[in-house]
């Protein structure tokens, strides 16, 4: 029942830190990681790029595809005001990097949950604690 209660409060934490976080920077640690992966920023620093700007869904991948290539349009009017584009490598590093960072997400959480907290109390499991082992 401990584990479980500390469970609950290590998961209730992380929400709440989650939550403590703000839109911006949600936005600027994906813009951080786009960057990474090879997006290119385009300032939308001309009244024309400003109105497409606002036209694309703001913070959500747009396909654009000419010919057989394909580039993904991402828009930020909030933290950079800025649009990024990338090619099919780009994306494809870009989603290999948030799979990597959700792994290493729960896998933090998972040690955190499980940290010290273990009773071993009702598991004999060790071969020289029963008898009949030697």
């Amino acid at each position: 029942m401990k584990i479980l209660n500390t469970s609950v409060a290590i998961a209730a934490s992380a929400v709440a830190l989650a939550a403590c976080q703000t839109t911006a920077e949600r936005i600027g640690t994906k813009e951080d990681t786009l960057a990474a992966a090879g997006f290119t920023v385009l300032p939308a620093n001309t009244p024309q790029r400003q109105t497409e700007l606002h036209q694309l869904p703001p913070n959500k991948f747009v396909p654009k595809t000419t010919g057989d290539t394909t580039q993904y349009v991402y828009a930020d009017p909030v933290v950079c005001n800025c649009l990024y584009v990338g090619d099919q490598k780009a994306y494809g590093a870009y989603k290999q990097d948030v799979l990597a960072r959700k792994i290493v997400d729960e896998q933090q959480m998972t040690a955190m949950m499980y940290q010290d907290n273990w009773d071993w109390g009702g598991w004999d499991w060790r071969p020289w604690g029963r008898a009949g082992w030697r």
